[in-house]
């Protein structure tokens, strides 16, 4: 059956082209690209090839022949766009359990403390609060799941974080002296030693580990004995590539003298002062010197040693971290039960890594600092009356 002349469909050469496109990309949504041949086939214009009925376009389309009466009539009414797009809702077609005001309230509830007993947030007590709280009658974990992720809120996750230095004035300072000792020129006579502490427990085997076979890796049992915990004391000459690690029963001020005094009598016994690079434990002070030893004494290893703490949250300054590093991933990363075993393994690594001289060659500076690190410096603003009377 033949269309009168007002439904008669006639694309004009830009419109053509742009149906055609749409129809044959294949990115567009399907009903888009349906609607798009659907105007092809009715265009009666000089540019179409043939001829279609409404009822041949359903019938190859497998559409109602209703729908392409439809599609034809809100194109002759409205134009291609409308009769390509779909009509935008002004309301959802259900209201939304979740408003802008429910929102605030579960954005709210993510950010305050969780319950007494509880350790943070899950989606299951937060839609158990809401519906406590009578915020909402009915909700489902699903439809709360959305507001915090919407808001990238994830109350149920705590990241471990070093915070922040407050008082950033007093952290440049003592980063600034650090870096002054390692780019300074080497002085032998008065040698930069870095030190730190660690701790070790000592495991034992409660099964006989079954040795690797081919194609089949070792294996040890879960289960273990615990035999102890020794604490690891080390000491890094980075210029000259040697270290000691040495472990006692505890880490308290004794112990660290005592260690102190052997580098200083034993390892570095020429050098009149020794520079001791560590950091703000509460130890690694003189007074732990009077402490284990006579005053006269005390007071000969304290004008020894020069003491270099480095700031808070500024362990990334000791070198002597990266050689614990090392000492872990080669040596300690094992089960070791006695202390005899710790003492054996400790004193191998070492003799090895100090027969190889593995140094460390420090390039960071302080002028280095002030261009990377420079959001930690004090910003300060000249005084106009200051600047105004400067000389030329």
């Amino acid at each position: 059956m033949g269309r009168g002349k007002r439904d008669k469909v006639i694309l004009s050469r830009e419109q053509r082209k742009r149906l055609e496109v749409i129809s044959n990309n294949g990115y567009a949504p399907a009903k888009k690209i349906l609607h798009a041949q659907i105007l092809l086939m009715s265009d009666e214009g000089g540019e179409a090839k043939r001829k279609w009925t409404d009822n041949e376009i359903a019938l190859a389309l497998n559409l109602h022949r209703n729908t392409v009466g439809r599609v034809r009539k809100k194109f002759l009414e409205k134009g291609v766009v409308p009769a390509l797009e779909r009509k935008l809702r002004r309301k959802p077609p259900v209201e939304p359990i979740v408003d802008g005001e429910t929102e605030a309230q579960i954005i709210a509830l993510c950010c305050s403390e969780p319950p007494q007993g509880r350790g943070n947030w899950s989606l299951r007590l937060l839609t158990t609060e809401l519906k406590r709280r009578t915020i909402v009658t009915e909700i489902s974990r699903e439809t709360v799941r959305r507001t915090p992720k919407k808001n990238k809120l994830r109350p149920w996750k705590t990241q471990r974080f070093c915070i922040p230095e407050r008082d950033l004035p007093r952290f440049v300072a003592e980063m600034e002296v650090v870096l002054d000792h390692y780019t300074c020129p080497e002085n032998p006579e008065i040698p930069l030693i870095c030190m730190d502490e660690a701790s070790k427990e000592l495991h034992g085997h409660l099964y006989e580990p079954i040795p690797m076979q081919p194609g089949v890796n070792a294996k040890e049992d879960y289960h273990y004995t615990r035999e102890g915990v020794q604490a690891l004391f080390r000491f890094f000459d980075p210029s000259r590539g040697w270290r000691r690690v040495s472990c006692r029963d505890n880490r308290t001020s004794s112990d660290w003298a005592m260690e102190v005094k052997q580098l200083l009598d034993i390892d570095y016994p020429d050098d009149h002062i020794v520079r001791l690079l560590c950091d703000n434990l509460n130890i690694h002070n003189i007074s732990s010197f009077y402490k284990t030893f006579p005053a006269s004494e005390a007071h000969s290893l304290a004008r020894r040693r020069s003491l270099i703490h480095t700031p808070r949250n500024g362990s990334w300054l000791n070198v002597a971290e990266t050689e614990l590093s090392v000492l872990s991933q080669q040596c300690l990363d094992r089960r070791i039960a006695t202390v005899e075993e710790l003492k054996n393994e400790l004193d191998a690594w070492q003799q090895e890594r100090n027969s190889s001289s593995a140094k460390v060659v420090w390039r960071f500076t302080t002028e280095d600092a002030r261009v990377k690190l420079k959001h930690l410096y004090p910003v300060f603003e000249l005084d106009e009356d200051l600047e105004s009377n400067a000389p030329n």
